[in-house]
């Protein structure tokens, strides 16, 4: 089974439409972007700087469109059967992609996620990571710095979130500690932490009221959050919309991702990070990235050939 990935802000570039620019295939997505960013994605990220870039709304949006973008230049080549999760707010392109939204659709949801978590955040909400420094010590030091763990990776790499200065200064107790490597992220929002928690009930309310169909039979949608497999989109809509401000997971997704039999991975970006931790985490598992290729002809020679095999 091939799993796809959608991948969370923070690693966005100008290059990131590059494989697919000119594909007629993904126009619908790229247009329905556009009503959220005020301009052509495509022109986006070439016209605005990184920190621009890092800013919530469009991040968001325009991880979003990554995932969306690629996937339907592939979606024809895909198997019956095809896992999807997403990290963090790769998650609403996940749902998308497994029929449960349009793209157009859930570029709108992410866009009302995006204000909604900007609203209550406040101006001084950052993201930042610490690796290399077990749960205990760390969370020691997450008590004294007033900040929050906002994700679990695999091979002791936490995200976590608060105030801006606070993650500094946690990251800087944490590398004087012993800590292999600790820095800010280029997310300036502390998702997933309890500075959310205004945002979730609006948040659902938004969700519940969306046009959406049911899971794909063809598709096996996984919480990004914890890898619960999701049957039923109206039964998830809340612990989606919570999810905003409770941590995530992501090893027990890739665990879960494992256990079902996945034997291919293909992280749709934006960048490789997935692709990269799920190898870690599973290195039998053959897993690669879409901003790996050069060409959309040589991603889909890959989908093709695989699904063949």
């Amino acid at each position: 089974m091939l799993a796809l990935l959608c991948g969370g802000q923070g690693t966005l570039s100008q290059q990131i439409f590059d494989l697919i620019a000119g594909q007629p295939a993904a126009e619908p997505v790229f247009a329905a972007a556009a009503g959220y960013l005020g301009q052509d994605p495509r022109e986006f990220v070439r016209q605005r700087s990184a920190d621009e870039l890092s800013l919530n709304q469009p991040s968001q949006v325009l991880t979003v469109t990554s995932a969306l973008a690629i996937h339907v230049c592939i979606a024809d080549l895909l198997a019956e059967q095809t896992a999807v999760t997403g990290y963090s707010v790769g998650e609403m392109a996940a749902w998308s992609i497994a029929g449960i939204w349009t793209a157009e659709e859930a570029l709108r949801l992410t866009d009302v996620r995006a204000r909604l978590m900007e609203r209550v955040a406040g101006p001084d909400s950052r993201l930042g990571y610490v690796r290399g420094l077990d749960r205990s010590r760390l969370e020691r030091l997450l008590e004294k710095h007033r900040c929050e763990i906002a994700i679990k990776n695999p091979d002791q790499l936490f995200v976590v979130g608060g105030a801006e200065q606070d993650v500094i200064d946690l990251c800087d107790a944490a590398a004087a500690e012993g800590a292999a490597r600790t820095g800010l992220l280029a997310v300036r929002v502390a998702s997933h932490t309890s500075r959310l928690e205004r945002a979730c009930e609006p948040l659902q309310q938004a969700l519940d009221a969306s046009q959406r169909t049911a899971v794909d039979s063809r598709r096996t949608l996984l919480a990004g959050g914890d890898g619960e497999r999701i049957f039923s989109a109206n039964q998830a809509t809340a612990k989606l919309a919570r999810q905003i401000a409770r941590p995530v997971d992501w090893c027990a997704t890739l665990e879960a991702l494992a256990e079902l039999g996945v034997t291919r991975v293909l992280d749709l970006g934006p960048g490789h990070a997935l692709a990269d931790m799920m190898q870690a985490f599973a290195p039998s598992i053959r897993c690669y990235a879409a901003d790996a290729f050069r060409t959309l002809d040589g991603l889909r020679n890959w989908v093709a050939s695989e699904e063949r095999a």
